[in-house]
This record gives structure tokens, sequence and C-alpha cells, in this order.
């Protein structure tokens, strides 16, 4: 290896400077999109907030989508009030720098696997963040539960937990991973009463006789926010898309128990960290695929997911290697319009679907290493890619 490309190694796989070359890279993005008034999706956090707080109703609004739980409305409040202009930034530099800083607490890990995590999902992130989305969220909630999981401290992981579902249904599946960790009651009971505590903080805002009412517009909004031709889950694919629409719920709850099952019955494997890691990325990969709402940004919580499974294997064998490479070509960087010209990622997402298939197949073979061929425990190993 040359000088030169060993500098740019170190320079790229050193955490300061790729912090920097984002919070510098999510600013501009930010400004450009801000100086067009192009923040919609933060136009919807925004407005949805305001008429919790004065306590109108915000679903179903013609002007705006919201799509978010009460929970949701009382936390970006901050950001909201910050105005329009000075929101955006502060809400995309918060979260840039959350996911980040989830990607560097992840244990066992080496700096140079955080690193490259970070870089791989950097275009996936600062795409979905153009946009303001709330993906970035999901995943740094995920990986930051993880972690306090890993570090005995589970109160605040199911904390965490329940803000992600509490806000956007995604992350309570997580819940499943306390069964790898100790005091498993104990948990429960954290569980219910935080659950408990959230479900009645809207309370601060709502009368008490139109709490449930508010739960029941969010959960018919969320049921009829499926418009399938837009959107890049496993219920998206052209061969399967018809058979199956009408039984999109049941396949839903069929896969999440299938796996439920897959799960426990590995339960001799609990206490290994590479079946737990490996555990929390397929969820995060399954959140996406079952999902009914599915964009090509959405995948940044697949990826992160998925990242994690790949660095604790063992072994990576030419089609892991393979995989690695093809992902990150089809959802990071075929999506985004200076790689890939729009014509050329319109006919291979679009009309080969071929992103789909891609992470279906991967994430098909993270069950299959993870649930049906167990492998030995692995020692924290460098990246081979």
């Amino acid at each position: 290896m040359s000088r030169f490309t060993e500098n740019i190694s170190r320079f790229f796989l050193n955490r300061r400077n790729i912090f920097i070359l984002g919070f510098v890279l999510t600013f501009v993005l930010t400004l450009l999109e801000v100086s067009h008034g192009k923040q919609y999706n933060f136009f919807t956090f925004q407005n949805g907030t305001f008429d919790f707080w004065k306590g109108e109703d915000p679903y179903g609004v013609e002007k705006y989508d919201f799509l978010y739980g009460p929970l949701f409305a009382i936390l970006f409040a901050p950001f909201a009030y910050l105005g329009m202009t000075v929101g955006p930034f502060v809400w995309n530099l918060f979260n840039f720098s959350m996911f980040f800083c989830a990607i560097f607490t992840l244990p066992r890990l080496t700096e140079n696997q955080k690193c490259q995590t970070y870089l791989y999902t950097a275009m996936i992130l600062a795409t979905t963040q153009m946009s303001m989305q709330f993906n970035p969220v999901v995943a740094y909630l995920f990986l930051f539960a993880f972690t306090l999981l890993e570090r005995g401290k589970p109160f605040w992981a199911i904390t965490l937990i329940l803000i992600s579902g509490f806000c956007k249904i995604y992350g309570i599946f997580e819940l499943a991973l306390l069964l790898c960790y100790p005091k498993f009651w104990r948990n429960i009971l954290f569980t219910v009463a935080l659950a408990a505590v959230f479900v009645f903080l809207p309370l601060v805002s709502i009368e008490p006789s139109g709490l449930m009412p508010f739960y029941a517009r969010w959960a018919e909004v969320l049921s009829l926010h499926v418009d399938q031709f837009q959107f890049y889950a496993l219920f998206n694919l052209y061969p399967i898309h018809d058979l199956l629409t009408p039984v999109m719920t049941y396949v839903q709850m069929g896969s999440i128990a299938l796996l439920a099952v897959l799960f426990v019955v590995n339960r001799k494997q609990f206490d290994r960290f590479d079946f737990r890691a490996g555990s929390l990325g397929i969820l995060m990969g399954w959140v996406i695929l079952f999902s009914l709402s599915t964009e090509k940004h959405t995948y940044v919580i697949a990826l992160a997911g998925y990242l994690l499974w790949y660095w604790v294997q063992a072994r990576k064998t030419r089609l892991d290697r393979t995989l690695f490479w093809a992902n990150f070509v089809l959802l990071v960087a075929v999506p985004v319009d200076l790689v890939c010209p729009t014509p050329v990622m319109r006919f291979l997402c679009d009309t080969l679907q071929l992103n789909i298939y891609c992470f279906t197949f991967t994430w098909l073979r993270m069950i299959y290493l993870t649930f049906l061929k167990p492998m030995a425990c692995p020692k924290t190993i460098e990246a081979e890619v």
C-alpha cells in the first residue's frame, strides 16, 4: 500500500475527522433545503406538534401527513418552537450527532469497524437527513438501547425502546431482546411502569376523555398509510405483490411470530454476544422489509443493524463480502443522484427491484447463520473488507 493510500485510510478511519466531515455535510445539506424552503418533513413534525399542544387533532389534516404518536409531539416541541429556520438545523445536527455516537458506543467492535460503519451509511444518512426524516432517530434508538442492555443498564434501554415504540412503533419489538439478559421479570416490571407513564404523558395537553380517541386516531392513520407502488418493502416485489397485498397484516404477524420461535429455540445461545447482536440486526431488517411504507432512505435503519451483524461474524465468506458491497451499491450509492443517474436508479430499483431482492437475500442469510447455523463465539476481529 502506497503512503498516499495509507494517509487516506488513516484520515477516514479517524473518529474525529469523519465526525467533522459528517457534521459539516449535515449543516450544508440542511442549509440547501432551508434556503429553498424544502424542509417539508420538518413542517409536518412542527405542524403536528403545534396542533397537539393546542389540544387539536393533528391526524388526517390535508395540509400535512402526521403519522407519529402523541409522545413524539411532546419530545419534538423544543425543535418545533425554535422556528422553521433554526429548528431544522438543530434537529438534523442533533440527530446526526446521536447516530454517530450510537455507532461509536457499540460494544466489542473495533475502532476501524465503527468508522467503517459510519462511512458505509454516510450517504444514505445524508439523504434521509436532507429530507429531515425520523429514520436516523429510529436507528440510533435501536443501537443505543442495545448498548445499554449490554452494559447492564436495562432501565434506560427500556426507556429508549418505549420512546421509539410510542413515537413510530418500529422500536417496540426490541423488547424481545430482554429474554437474553438477567432479571427478566424485573425488566418486565420496568417496561409496564414506563409504558404506563408514556401512555398517560399526553395528558399534559389532552383532556382525559380525549386520550384514548387520540390513540385510536393515530392507529387509524397508520392503517391507512399504504401506497404499495411507491415503497420498497417485501410487499412491493411485483411477482408477489398481488398475492401478499390482501393479507399483509397476516404476513407481518406470521413472520414476526416465526422469528420469535427461532429466537426462543436458540435460547442456549442467549449468552453469546454474536447471537444477541445478530438478533438485533435481523429485527432491524424485519421492521424495514415488512413495513407498509418503506422508502429508499428508510434502509438506514436496516443497514445499521446489518453492519452490526456483519462485523461480529467469525468467518466472512466470499458470498458475505459480495453481499456487503452489493448492498452498499444498491441501497446506498444508487439512490444518490450525484452518484447514479436517475433513469439508471429507476431501472435498477423500480423496474428490476434489485435493491429489495438484494437485501431480502441478505436478511435471509442473516437468519440462517444466526438462528439455523450458530457459529462459535467469535473474537473481535478487524474488518475483512
